[in-house]
């Protein structure tokens, strides 16, 4: 072991402070074949170079791995911050370094097209965003969201839809083409208009889907009240119609934001391995698109340095159009004033990124934010549901913590309490991968503010029923129809079952605390690991480095499902037990019924809270008089 820390602390490649420049630049680091395995900006290459060369034991465990698994950096100087971001950019999409982040769009999102090019444009559904001189609209969460969209669309603005070969043949013919004769085509093809008049119907279509705006509403609604004051009743009908369609889009893309409001707003939600992305398109005041990304972290990386990421990944290839005004973002990066001037040249405009602070943007940006963890949820949760996936999960468990057979069964353990107090402990189970809900149990222990000592308290109490396992009592054999008696044996309970590993929320303490219990009870037959939130290492007993596992690692999102999982657990048993004690409390005093004391639990939050208020202020809530407010004071006093 000793020796194998000495090796980790030699980094051969590790240049002379004074032979890196303090210009901004970015640097790569190098394995031994070659391969770039990290590309990073700085402004001062010095200063951010020598962190990764500091003291290994003070670096985040996966940036220790990544130092030791190269074997050369080297670094390029700019001019500028924006040359270095633009350089970073180029570099990240040229040789995907495996330690930088890495995107997983969550599908490839279908738009709504406009050829602008063609001499009778058409709309179309499209994942192409490649089309030369198309405007688009989008991105769309389902195809049929777009085709929807579309035909509420043609019934105010009647362009073409036909395809290119119709059209073709309808103008050399003369003859419409078919969705001209059946009115799913409004461009020449259809004769009904000339390609002059059909290009103004398309531009008050593309103005529309732009910026939703609301004047064709109010022209339509015009029409359709003099066509009816004329008694042209079929006219007025057409533009009833197409002003219900108006309405429908509409309806569909609410006014979050007011109309002249261009902006990109990024909800992130993160762990220390994923994190996912929702980015909302909103022009004109509305919502025109959604698009959802998943991250994959494999060094330590901050919120800041996230969106950083983020915000080169939308706009590195992005057309000048689709960079709005404003980016909102939920914390700015460092260099963000270097990304606007990046985005500015890009756009040929001024482009501001701030964050949201109050009014309806912050509300938005709550929106998104929410969207984007359970889209978190949802990821890390079908991966631990995958039949592949959890048998892969469960072997490289089995290697990992080199046990002799994969852990089918798993047992995890989470202490909760609050300020020492309503101390309780969960315990979750996982069989072939999958939750066992059934099985799950908590456990109420004695007041402590020490984890440790709690969870060997819990751990002894649950292996003790290994050793006692309790039977029931077979139902009384009943004979067959051809007399014949048949028994059954005892079935165990199902919490003497033993598990093949146990996992506990922590790391070394944590984990050491286990041990003693698994060793005191006398089962050393059991697998024993902690997972530590910080830096999702795995600790194993007696070790003094963890285990560090991939971030693509099956095994790693078994391991995080199964320690929020317990954790969730024991959080929602605990509120349900502080719930019942503070409500058994406040019921003993007379006046109080339900309403009183929920009125009571949300001003105060507590009964510590409550009793440590004054009469006056008890008797400042509604509904509660002086009176009754002394006696709630004088009760808890007592």
């Amino acid at each position: 072991m000793a020796a194998s820390r000495e090796r980790m602390s030699q980094l051969p490649y590790r240049p002379n402070p004074g032979e890196i420049p303090t210009n901004p630049g970015v640097y790569r680091f190098r394995d031994a074949a070659g391969r770039v395995l990290y590309v990073g900006k700085a402004k001062n290459l010095r200063a951010r170079l020598s962190n990764y060369f500091a003291p290994l034991r003070s670096l985040h465990e996966r940036t220790r791995r990544m130092v030791t698994t190269a074997a050369s950096v080297e670094w390029t100087v700019v001019a500028s911050d924006v040359d270095s971001l633009q350089l970073e950019y180029m570099w990240i999409k040229e040789f995907d370094p495996p330690f930088n982040v890495r995107y997983r769009d969550d599908k490839s999102y279908p738009f709504m097209a406009i050829t602008l090019a063609d001499e009778a444009p058409r709309v179309i559904v499209t994942r192409n965003r490649r089309i030369p001189g198309a405007k688009y609209f989008g991105p769309y969460p389902k195809v049929w969201a777009v085709h929807e969209t579309i035909d509420l669309m043609i019934k105010v603005f009647p362009i073409r839809t036909c395809s290119d070969s119709s059209y073709k043949k309808a103008m050399q013919s003369g003859r419409p083409c078919f969705p001209g004769q059946i009115g799913r085509c409004g461009g020449p093809c259809s004769h009904k208009v000339t390609i002059e008049e059909h290009r103004a119907i398309v531009d008050d279509f593309v103005a529309f889907m732009a910026g939703g705006d609301e004047r064709f509403a109010r022209d339509l609604n015009a029409r359709m009240r003099e066509a009816a004051a004329a008694m042209d009743y079929e006219s007025a009908a057409v533009y009833r119609d197409r002003l219900q369609a108006i309405e429908a889009v509409l309806k569909k893309s609410e006014l979050v934001l007011t109309d002249d409001v261009d902006v990109d707003l990024f909800g992130i939600a993160e762990d220390e391995l994923a994190a996912t992305v929702q980015h909302f398109v909103i022009r004109g005041g509305r919502i025109r698109g959604v698009r959802a990304s998943t991250i994959e972290k494999e060094i330590d990386i901050s919120g800041a340095d996230l969106v950083d990421q983020v915000l080169q990944r939308t706009y590195g290839d992005a057309a000048p159009v689709d960079i709005p005004r404003t980016v909102l973002v939920p914390s700015l990066p460092e260099d963000a004033a270097d990304i606007e001037a990046w985005l500015r040249e890009r756009r040929g405009k001024q482009v501001s990124i701030q964050v949201a602070q109050r009014g309806q943007k912050a509300d938005l940006m709550r929106t998104a934010t929410l969207n984007a963890q359970q889209a978190l949820m949802i990821f890390k949760t079908r991966r631990t549901s995958d039949y592949v996936a959890r048998t892969q999960a469960l072997t490289d468990l089995q290697q990992a913590l080199d046990l002799t057979e994969a852990p089918l069964r798993i047992e995890c353990y989470d202490v909760s309490h609050l300020s020492g107090t309503n101390v309780v402990a969960s315990m979750v189970v996982f069989e072939d991968g999958l939750p066992r809900k059934d099985q799950y149990r908590t456990f109420g222990v004695p007041e402590t503010t020490d984890d440790t000592d709690s969870l060997y308290q819990v751990l002894t109490r649950r292996l003790a029923y290994l050793d006692r396992p309790e039977e029931i009592e077979p139902p009384a054999p009943e004979p067959t129809a051809d007399g014949e008696v048949v028994t059954e044996p005892p079935k165990r309970k199902r919490f003497a079952y033993p598990p093949q590993l146990l996992v506990v929320d922590g790391g070394q303490p944590q984990v050491a605390a286990a041990a003693r219990a698994l060793k005191d009870a006398g089962h050393s037959e059991i697998a024993l690991c902690g997972i530590a939130k910080r830096l999702e290492e795995v600790w194993l007993p007696g070790e003094d480095y963890p285990v560090i596992l991939p971030r693509t690692s099956e095994a790693l999102y078994l391991l995080q499902r199964l320690r929020d999982e317990a954790h969730r657990f024991a959080i929602t048993h605990q509120r349900k037990r502080r719930k019942r004690d503070i409500s058994s409390v406040l019921s003993e005093i007379p006046g109080l019924g339900d309403a009183r004391i929920k009125a009571l639990l949300r001003h105060f939050g507590s009964v510590t809270a409550l009793r440590a208020a004054t009469p006056e202020e008890i008797a400042g809530l509604p509904g509660i008089g002086p009176k009754l407010a002394d006696s709630i004071h004088s009760h808890l006093a007592r």
